[in-house]
């Protein structure tokens, strides 16, 4: 009899401890992979919704172009000179500049970038 209630008392506390691994699972679920992807939508809401004329940006689709017109629910973009397409604010993936921002001169391509040495490598064809 003494031993049947060893039992069911060791038995109790195995319950108790699946339960709190049970909510530790789901605690370490929630920082792992709940919040951060919460996070990221929260960004990318902020993001759709400062849209504005002259941004240029990229959809989802890779897509690239400059916003036009920014309304409530669609963006419209131009992607070409003259061609002009709507999508639909979720669509759009990222922001490249924003209008009003100042982006840096490119470099040309002709231009080396710094003081580059000559490689020792020569390559040689035969001519036929």
């Amino acid at each position: 009899m003494l031993q049947l209630q060893a039992a069911d008392q060791a038995a109790g506390g195995g319950n108790y401890s699946f339960l709190l691994i049970l909510v530790l699972l789901f605690g370490f679920m929630y920082f792992v992979m709940i919040r951060p992807q919460q996070k990221r939508r929260k960004e990318a809401l902020q993001m759709q919704n400062t849209l504005g004329p002259g941004d240029e940006i990229v959809t989802i689709g890779g897509l690239h172009g400059t916003v036009v017109l920014a309304e409530t629910d669609t963006v419209t973009i131009e992607i070409a000179p003259g061609v002009q397409v709507r999508f639909a604010r979720p669509a759009i993936a990222r922001v490249l500049t924003k209008a009003g921002t100042v982006s840096e001169e490119p470099v040309p391509a002709d231009e080396p970038l710094a003081d580059e040495p000559e490689s020792p490598v020569t390559e040689t064809r035969k001519q036929d």
